[in-house]
Formats: structure tokens, C-alpha cells, sequence
């Protein structure tokens, strides 16, 4: 099949657009020349370019149209919008049964003439997140003036332009010529098909392949750390991000200035992250060295001294700037800092910073008590935690809020507990951070995130679809991750109502509930993206919403394990057929939650499942209200040899309607009795 090739060229893409745009241009593509049938699809993206190859048919074949219009007697103006639409001719349309019929021949449409007709729409309705107007009165938009279009069809041109009307597309039209990089290979080559481009702009300083570039990033700066016995901090955002700023990656290292190396390392590798894309290193000991890593767009003519000194220079200047906001943070305490918040808005409908560290404070005194933790210093802790919101530095970096709380309350003679719950309150804030495990600082951490959960949902402020702008999601599988990580035995339920009383004037009845199924649904989420029994997580939530995860976890683990033998599978299949029994005749003569009558038990089996039935219901809430989950479940296990010996004895709906109706009562005393546990209904499988 021919091969089409597109590059889109021009000034620099920022970034975090390059992998959408790719990607926009696949999709798209694949859409509008559908009837090529493209495959094998490839995709390319860097600073000044987005590029795509695919294999298509080299021709749509020649087809019969066949389409039913309007009746035969219809006005002629409903025919003319017929013909219209399928832009055909009166000839073209035969009758059938009362009916016209449009009837054509449409010839074979080579694929350089559609590719043609769809590139130019295609690009001008581009999905890019922000894009620009330049030069001229033209109304074609690009992320950043595109330069050149090239398009070719195993290797020759397919010719087209960007005007529209009177609007001269800025002049674009499709060409056979790239660039190489900038300043090391500058002008036009020819262009022949996709293999050729990619070899002749290694040839030209450039890298088209993205992950080429970040495997050529993540190695050279390793090896530049490793000579030095360093190491490099992980930082995948990082990495993705220089990748897409330089099209010939050239690791170097720089050296920090002594002065600066008593700023705290957070510090520090913000300040050269967020201003100069540069990577942190660390010595074995894991403290911060004395040197940072970047990379270069260009090859030095002097081995990169002057490029390293340019960058030692800003560095200082960044850090200079970093140092005063440090010093100047330390002169003002935390707890003087409070009355500050009062006056910063937390949500409009929620109230202030000031009033949320007060709600926060009250709250984790009570968690902390649960927990087993010093209540006032909990109380502390969330009072101070949100201080730093008013300091200088997290004014410049947000993304320190929480760790420049702990080292000022620290600087300030707070307890070393204080400290470290302020520092860690808002972990984890994502997967790859790990949650508090002190009892303090998690008792400080569940306090802000379920005030969170409690406030947006007492206020209507609900996650819906993939919308979640306060980003409630992540604060629930934060609690979740908190409680199961550390093992934490904690009742939500009174937790929660804790929290809602902050809420008085807002908080609805059932919004303890409502936060509760959503932290228990999150927490099924999580289980099914693990990979394990979710849907058991299901049937036992069915039995009655826990409000402690870890037993509500230990509870589910206990269910699952029965299930994966051969008995629980066989305990399963009995317990669906009786509730399949029991759902249709239920549904005839309603609920069968009558006593069982023992004198109509006249079978054996009949008898010997209404003793397990009997047992069971003594033994299993016995074992459940001790927490012995396994007991529980090894209680029902009791049951599968009587089911099976009833359900392989027994005509369940027999003509007797009262041994009928007893039968059905007995089934019923088992899935009662069953659905204590869990909802056995709810397992998938």
C-alpha cells in the first residue's frame, strides 16, 4: 500500500501540546480519509514539528449509489433538496414501487485527490488547546505560525493550499521540503517518504522520535551524575517536558553556588525545575549535592564552558531570589500568619482559609483521639497547616505548600510532631507519593481531605462524569490510601458527622452517606484498577455500608478467599439458584419470609438444610459482630453439601401449596442468612 507522509512544520510547540497534537493528527486523519483504510500509523513530535506516516489504499474502487428518496408525487422542491444533498442529477433518479430511487455510477477516486480535498479543512479546524493569528488579515489559526505543510504520496507531492475564499491561508501551500535544527543545520532538504526524513534529520541535528530523545536525556544526565557519584532525582514530568524543548539533547552539568546550599532541597529543585527545566541530583546519602544536571539544544564548539557558566549564573540569580523569600518567611511566625487567612478565600460558598484551619484543627483533635494520637497537638498541627499559604515562597512556588509549613513551624520551636503533620497533611497527592503514617500527621492529613470531601458535597459541588475541578476524587483515594497503607482502624461514619457539624448551615441530613458511598466507591476504583475482587467488594458493601475500611477490606479479602476455592464456587452456584427461585415466585405471591414449619420438612434434605440453615444463622453474626471474617464465611462453607443434597432431592414448587410455600421460606432463611455476609448476588461470574 502507498505510503502518505505529513509534516506539519513550524515555530516552537510548547511542550505539553506536542503529544496531543500528534495524536489530534492521527485521529483526525484516520477520520477524514476513512475509505483509504489507513494503517500502520506512526506519529512524531518535537519543538517545531508534528509528523505522521500511514499506509492507504492508493484508490477508493468504483461503486453503485443506491438511495431511496422521496415519494414519486412529493412537491419538486423536496426532490431538488434530494438531488442537492447528494449533489446528483434528475437523470440520475429511477421509480420504484412509488418511490424515487437515486441510482448512479460513481467512478474509482484516487487517493491524492481526497487526501487533497481533506488536509486543508482538516488543519484549519485543528483541536489545539490554544492557538494564534499571524500576519495579514488571514483567519487560519496554529499553536505558533506554521511554517510548512509537506504531504507525499510514496514519495511524490500532493498539492494543495490553504486558501479559503478570499482568505489567503497566509500563503501555505504543500511543498517536499523540511528543516533541520535551527542553528546547527538551518535551511530547506527535500523530502522523499518518512524512513528518508527521519535519517536525514539525524544527519540535520535532529531527534524526530520523542522517546529517543528522553532515553538520550535520561542516560546522558545519569552517566554525567554517576561519574560524580550522584544520582539523579526521578522526575517523569521533567524529562517529558525537556524532551519537547530540544530537538539535539546535549546533557551537562552546572555547579550550585555554596552560598546556596543551606536552602532547604525542596527548595531548590523547585527553584530549577519550574524556572530553568533543570534536574536536581543527590548524593548517596540522599542529601542535595552541589550540582545540577540540563541540557543543551546545541553542540559546544568549547566542550560547553560557556553554556555552563551562562547557567551557573541564573541559577544564582534564581536562588538569590529564593533566599530572600527564605529569609525573609522566617522572620514572621506561622501562628501570626492566621489572621491573614481570614481575609484569603478558601471557595465562596465555603468561607476563608482562616475558617477552613479552624474547622481543620477541631477535626483532627477528634481523629487524632481515634486514633490514639496527642489530641492537642492534632489541633495544632491543623490550625498552623495552612499558614504557609501567606508566605512569600509558596506565593512564588505553590507547589511547596505543606513543606514550607513544616520547616517554618520547626524554625518557630513548634513540636517536631507539628512540623512534620504540617509538612505531610496534604499527601498523598498522587500515586507516586506516599501517604503519612505517623498517627499525628495522618490524623492531620484525614482532617483536611474529609472536610474537603464534606464542604464541595454539603455545597452541591460534586464530581460528575470526568469533571472534578476541586479534585475530590484524588481526596478520597488520599483517605483510602491513608487508612489501608497504615492500617488504620478509624469509624467514618462519626468522623464525618464531626465534619458536617463545621457545615451547620449548609450540611444536608443524608450528607454523611453520601460521602461515605462515594469514598466506598472510589475505594471499588481502586480495587478493580489492582486488579483484584471488586465486584466483592460490591456483594459485601450490599450487606451494609462499613464505615471502616480496614475491617470493610478484611471483611472482602475473607469473602474472596472461599470463593476462589471449589466449595465457595459451588456455595455460590447453590446460593443464585436459590435466589433465582425465590425472585420469580416472590414476584407471584410476595416476600417468603415466613417461619419455616418444621413438621413439613417430611425429606431428609430438607431437614438437614434447615439444621445448617439454623446453625448458620447463630454462628455467622456470632463470628461477625467478633470480626472473625474467615469464621464467617467458613460458617456458610457449612452450608453447600445441604444445598446441594436439597436442590438434587427436592421439588421446590411442589403441588402441596403449603409445602411450597415452606420450601420457598426455607431458601429464604438461607439467603438471609447468607446475605449477612455479603450480597452474594452482586459476584460477577
Amino acid at each position: 500500500m502507498p505510503e502518505l507522509f505529513i509534516e506539519l512544520f513550524g515555530e516552537e510547540i510548547p511542550a505539553r501540546m506536542q503529544a496531543g497534537g500528534a495524536a489530534d493528527l492521527a485521529r483526525l486523519l484516520t477520520a477524514a480519509l476513512a475509505d483509504l483504510k489507513p494503517s500502520g500509523v506512526r506519529t512524531w513530535y518535537g519543538p517545531r514539528r508534528i509528523a505522521l506516516a500511514a499506509s492507504i489504499a492508493a484508490e477508493v474502487p468504483a461503486s453503485t449509489q443506491s438511495e431511496r428518496g422521496p415519494r414519486a408525487s412529493a412537491p419538486s422542491q423536496a426532490v431538488e433538496g434530494f438531488l442537492r444533498k447528494h449533489g446528483a442529477a434528475r437523470e440520475d433518479l429511477r421509480e420504484e414501487s412509488g418511490f424515487l430511487v437515486l441510482a448512479r455510477s460513481l467512478p474509482a477516486r484516487p487517493a491524492a485527490a481526497l487526501i487533497a480535498a481533506a488536509l486543508p479543512d482538516l488543519l484549519r479546524r485543528f483541536p489545539w488547546p490554544k492557538s494564534m493569528r499571524w500576519g495579514g488579515s488571514s483567519q487560519f489559526v496554529w499553536v505558533r505560525p506554521l511554517r510548512r505543510i509537506t504531504c507525499l504520496l510514496d514519495g511524490a507531492l500532493v498539492a494543495f493550499d490553504m486558501r479559503q475564499g478570499e482568505d489567503e491561508g497566509h500563503g501555505l501551500a504543500s511543498g517536499n521540503v523540511s528543516e533541520g535544527h535551527r542553528f546547527l543545520a538551518p535551511g530547506g532538504f527535500p523530502v522523499t517518504g518518512a524512513a528518508p526524513w527521519v535519517e536525514e534529520l539525524r544527519k540535520r541535528f535532529v531527534i524526530a522520535d520523542a522517546g529517543e530523545r528522553k532515553r538520550i536525556i535520561k542516560d546522558g544526565v545519569g552517566e554525567l551524575a554517576a561519574a560524580e557519584n550522584l544520582a539523579v532525582v526521578d522526575d517523569p514530568g521533567l524529562l517529558d517536558e525537556v524532551a519537547g524543548l530540544v530537538e539535539w539533547p546535549v546533557p551537562m552539568l552546572g555547579r550550585i553556588d555554596a552560598a546556596y546550599m543551606d536552602l532547604p532541597p525542596e527548595v531548590m529543585q523547585v527553584s530549577m525545575r519550574v524556572n530553568q527545566r533543570y534536574f536536581a541530583l543527590r548524593r548517596a546519602d540522599g542529601t542535595a549535592a552541589d550540582r545540577f544536571a540540563f541540557v543543551a539544544n546545541v553542540v559546544p564548539d568549547d566542550g560547553g564552558k560557556a553554556i555552563v557558566a551562562g547557567n551557573e549564573r541564573v541559577l544564582r540569580a534564581r536562588f538569590a531570589d529564593a533566599r530572600h523569600f527564605w529569609d525573609l518567611d522566617r522572620r514572621t511566625k506561622l501562628a501570626d500568619r492566621l489572621p491573614t487567612l481570614d481575609s484569603v478565600t478558601f471557595h465562596a460558598r465555603l468561607g476563608s482559609q482562616g475558617a477552613r484551619a479552624r474547622r481543620i484543627a477541631a477535626l483532627a483533635g477528634t481523629i487524632a483521639a481515634a486514633l490514639g494520637a496527642d489530641a492537642n497537638l492534632a489541633r495544632r498541627a491543623g490550625l498552623l497547616c495552612k499558614g504557609d499559604l501567606a508566605s512569600g515562597m509558596v506565593g512564588e512556588f505553590p507547589e511547596l505548600q505543606g513543606v514550607m509549613g513544616g520547616y517554618y513551624a520547626a524554625h518557630d520551636g513548634e513540636a517536631p510532631g507539628v512540623a512534620a503533620a504540617i509538612r505531610f497533611h496534604y499527601a498523598p497527592r498522587g500515586p507516586n507519593e506516599a501517604p503519612p503514617t505517623e498517627p499525628l500527621a495522618a490524623a492531620v492529613a484525614l482532617a483536611d481531605k474529609l472536610d474537603t470531601l464534606v464542604g464541595f458535597f454539603a455545597v452541591g459541588e460534586k464530581p460528575s462524569g470526568a469533571g472534578d475541578p476541586f479534585a475530590l476524587r484524588r481526596a478520597a483515594l488520599g483517605v483510602i490510601r491513608i487508612l489501608r497503607e497504615g492500617g488504620l482502624r478509624l469509624a467514618l461514619c462519626p468522623i464525618l458527622g464531626a465534619a458536617a457539624t463545621g457545615y451547620a448551615e449548609l450540611a444536608s441530613p443524608g450528607v454523611v452517606e453520601e460521602v461515605l458511598a462515594f469514598i466506598a466507591e472510589r475505594l471499588r476504583v481502586q480495587l478493580r484498577a489492582e486488579g483484584a475482587r471488586h465486584d466483592v467488594l460490591a456483594a459485601v458493601l450490599g450487606a451494609g455500608l462499613d464505615d471502616d475500611l480496614v475491617r470493610l477490606l478484611a471483611r472482602t479479602e475473607a469473602v474472596a478467599s472461599v470463593l476462589a476455592t471449589e466449595e465457595g464456587t459451588n456455595l455460590l452456584a447453590g446460593y443464585r439458584r436459590a435466589a433465582n427461585i425465590l425472585r420469580i415466585e416472590e414476584a407471584k405471591d410476595g416476600p417468603h419470609d415466613e417461619a419455616v414449619a418444621s413438621h413439613l420438612l417430611h425429606l431428609a434434605s430438607e431437614q438437614v438444610l434447615d439444621r445448617a440453615a439454623a446453625a448458620a444463622r447463630v454462628a455467622v453474626p456470632a463470628a461477625l459482630t467478633e470480626q472473625n471474617f474467615t469464621g464467617a464465611m467458613a460458617a456458610l462453607a457449612e452450608l453447600r453439601a445441604p444445598l446441594d443434597a436439597f436442590f438434587a432431592e427436592v421439588m421446590v414448587n411442589d403441588p402441596v401449596p403449603e409445602l411450597r410455600r415452606n420450601r420457598l421460606a426455607l431458601l429464604a432463611r438461607v439467603r438471609a442468612t447468607m446475605n449477612q455476609v455479603a450480597e452474594f448476588s452482586r459476584i460477577e461470574g
